[in-house]
C-alpha cells in the first residue's frame, strides 16, 4: 500500500502581493473559497480502502497561509488535525511567503500540527525580486529558512528560473544560495506567462522574453543535479499539469513531461562526458533499472543524439548503480571500459 497526500489550494488568501507572474485561479483551477467541508471532502475521498495510515500529508498551497484571516486559518488547520490526531496522516504541510514568518506564527502552527513549511523563495536576487515584485527581500528568506528550521520544522524552499531581469547564472546563484540553508525539499518552477498578469503586459510590451523548452531544460538539468547531490530532494520540476493551466497560458515552459526531460538531459551529458575521454565507439552503457527510460530518452532523443555524433549506444541495465550513475564498456570483441 502506498502512502497518499491531500493537496488543497488556498487561491489568491492572505497575499500582500500580486507579483508579475503570478495567478493562483488559473495556476490552482480555483474559483470558490476553500472551506472546512472542502477539508473534509478531500480527505475522504483520498482515503479509500487501501492506505497506509500516518504517512501521508495534508498540503494547503497557493497563496500565502500565515498570512490569511487568523480565524479562516486555524479553521482550516482545525479540520485537518483531526485526521492528524488520528493518525491517519503524518501532518500537515503549508506553503507560504518568507515575510509571512515570524516565531508567533510558528508557535501557532506547531500547535496545529504543521509540520513542514514552504517558503516560496524564486530568487536570492534583491534586485530580481524588486522587478518581480515580490515584496520581500532575499534577507526576509534567510530570516525565515532560519526560524523555520530551529522550529523543528522541515523546510522546503520554492525557486524559479526565467523570471524577469533574471539570468541563467542568477538562477544558478539563487540554488547555491538555498542549498546552503541545508532545505529539506525544493521545488523549481520555470516561469510561466498566464494571462492577465504583469508579467503577460511586459510580455505584450517586447520587454520579457520567456525562455525556450530547451533553455529551461538544460538550466533546469543543472540545478536538478546540483541539488541531487547535496541530498535535496526536489519534489516537483515545472508546474503540473490540470486546473486551468493550458487555457490560462500565453508563453514560457510548461510541458506535462518537463522532469523526465530534464533528467534525460542530465543523463545526455554525463555520456558526452564519459564518451569523449574514450576512444570507444560502439559501447554498452549500464545504468540503474529505474532509470533506463530517462537515459534513453522521450522518442530515444538521447540514442539518435549520439547516433548523429557516431557513436552506437547499447543500453544495459544494472541493479547496483544509483541515479545519474553510468558505466561504460566496450561491446563483445572491442577492448577497454570506461566507468
Amino acid at each position: 500500500m502506498k502512502h497518499i497526500n491531500v493537496a488543497l489550494f488556498v487561491a489568491d488568501e492572505g497575499c500582500p502581493h500580486r507579483c508579475s507572474f503570478c495567478n493562483q485561479k488559473t495556476i490552482s483551477g480555483s474559483v470558490k473559497r476553500l472551506d472546512v467541508q472542502d477539508v473534509h471532502n478531500a480527505v475522504s475521498k483520498a482515503l479509500g480502502s487501501r492506505y497506509e495510515t500516518g504517512e501521508g500529508e495534508i498540503a494547503f498551497f497557493g497563496g500565502s497561509f500565515t498570512a490569511i484571516e487568523r480565524e479562516y486559518m486555524l479553521s482550516l488547520l482545525k479540520a485537518a488535525k483531526e485526521y492528524i490526531d488520528k493518525g491517519l496522516f503524518k501532518g500537515i504541510r503549508i506553503s507560504t511567503r518568507p515575510d509571512c514568518i515570524n516565531e508567533e506564527i510558528l508557535h501557532v502552527l506547531k500547535k496545529y500540527g504543521v509540520t513542514s513549511i514552504e517558503i516560496g523563495c524564486q530568487s536570492t536576487d534583491n534586485r530580481v525580486l524588486r522587478l518581480n515584485e515580490r515584496g520581500h527581500t532575499a534577507e526576509d528568506i534567510f530570516s525565515a529558512a532560519r526560524l523555520i528550521k530551529s522550529f523543528g520544522f522541515e523546510l522546503g524552499v520554492q525557486m524559479m528560473t526565467g523570471l524577469y531581469g533574471d539570468s541563467d547564472e542568477g538562477a544558478i546563484e539563487t540554488a547555491k544560495t538555498l542549498i546552503s540553508l541545508n532545505p529539506d525539499t525544493a521545488r523549481i518552477y520555470p516561469t510561466v506567462v498566464l494571462e492577465k498578469t504583469a508579467l503577460h503586459k511586459l510580455l505584450e510590451e517586447g520587454k520579457y522574453v520567456p525562455q525556450t523548452l530547451e533553455e529551461a531544460i538544460s538550466l533546469c538539468g543543472e540545478l536538478l543535479l546540483m541539488f541531487h547531490k547535496n541530498q535535496i530532494p526536489v519534489i516537483r520540476l515545472g508546474l503540473h499539469s490540470g486546473g486551468n493551466v493550458e487555457e490560462g497560458y500565453v508563453a514560457g515552459v510548461y510541458h506535462p513531461a518537463f522532469r523526465e526531460k530534464c533528467e534525460s538531459s542530465i543523463y545526455l551529458k554525463l555520456l558526452r562526458k564519459e564518451l569523449s575521454e574514450t576512444s570507444i565507439k560502439n559501447p554498452e552503457v549500464f545504468v540503474g533499472s529505474s532509470f533506463v527510460s530517462q537515459l534513453i530518452g522521450q522518442g530515444r532523443e538521447n540514442i539518435k543524439a549520439l547516433e548523429a555524433e557516431g557513436y552506437s549506444i547499447k543500453v544495459k541495465q544494472s541493479d547496483t548503480l544509483k541515479k545519474y550513475e553510468i558505466v561504460l564498456k566496450a561491446a563483445s570483441g572491442c577492448q577497454g571500459e570506461k566507468k
